[in-house]
C-alpha cells in the first residue's frame, strides 16, 4: 500500500509507486507497505522531496526478518522518468534513515541458523561463550538466551544475557561474569537504543543509504 500526502495529485502517487517498487526491490520478502510522501508536485519536477515516512510489517531484509519498523528519510534528491514506469525515479545522493525496527525472538533464531548469518550465530557463541556453534536463540521477556553445543558431546551449554546499545552498535553484556561484546556493525548504521521486550529485539537509529 502506498499514501502520497495533500493534493498534488497523480505526480505524488506516482511517485510513491514508484518508490514503493524500489523499496520492495531492496527487499527478499515485504508484507504490508505504507509510505507517505513530504513534499509538493513543484518540488517533485525540481527533483527534491522533503522526506518520505514508511511503516512496514513482515520485511526480510539482507536475510534478516523485522516484524515491524516505522522509518522517515531526510531531504531525497531524485530524477524523475515518466517514460519509463518500471524505473520511474532514481535516487541521486546518499541520503539520511532514522526510525525504529522490531524482531522477533523466534524469526531471529531462525535468521542466524541460515547459511547467510549462520557465522554472527556461531561468532556470538564464540564470544559468548567459549563454544563454536550457535545451537538456540531465544528472548525471554528481557533476557537473551543462548544455547550451544559443546565439540564431541551431547551436552547443551544454556547462558543468559542483557542486552543494549552503546558506542552505536548492540552491545550484549554477560549476567553471570562481567564483560561485554558489542556486535559488529556497518560504518553507514549507528544504533541509539537497543532493549528486548515480550520475546521482541527493539532497536532505534539512523543510518546513511547510498542507492
Amino acid at each position: 500500500m502506498s499514501e502520497a500526502t495533500n493534493d498534488s495529485g497523480p505526480i505524488l502517487q506516482l511517485l510513491a509507486n514508484g518508490l514503493s517498487l524500489w523499496i520492495r526491490r531492496q527487499c527478499d520478502e515485504v508484507g504490508d507497505l505504507n509510505l507517505k510522501l513530504n513534499g509538493s508536485a513543484l518540488q517533485l519536477l525540481r527533483g527534491k522531496l522533503k522526506g518520505v515516512e514508511l511503516e512496514g510489517r513482515l520485511v526480510t531484509f539482507q536475510g534478516l526478518p523485522i516484524h515491524q519498523a516505522e522509518v522517515s528519510s531526510g531531504p531525497l534528491n531524485l530524477n524523475l522518468k515518466p517514460q519509463a514506469p518500471s524505473q520511474i525515479l532514481q535516487l541521486q545522493d546518499a541520503f539520511a534513515l532514522q526510525g525504529n525496527v522490531t524482531m522477533r525472538g523466534v524469526d531471529l533464531n531462525r535468521a542466524l541458523l541460515t547459511d547467510r548469518w549462520r557465522w554472527l550465530g556461531d561468532w556470538l557463541a564464540e564470544q559468548l561463550m567459549g563454544l563454536t556453534t550457535l545451537g538456540h536463540l531465544e528472548i525471554d521477556n528481557e533476557t537473551l538466551i543462548l544455547t550451544a553445543p559443546v565439540i564431541n558431546s551431547s551436552e547443551m551449554v544454556r547462558k543468559c544475557f542483557h542486552l543494549d546499545a552503546a558506542g552505536g552498535t548492540i552491545r550484549i553484556r554477560r549476567i553471570e561474569t562481567d564483560g561485554d561484546v558489542s556486535l559488529p556493525m556497518d560504518s553507514n548504521i549507528n544504533i541509539e537504543e537497543a532493549y528486548l521486550k515480550g520475546g521482541q529485539l527493539h532497536i532505534r537509529g539512523n543510518a546513511k543509504v547510498t542507492p
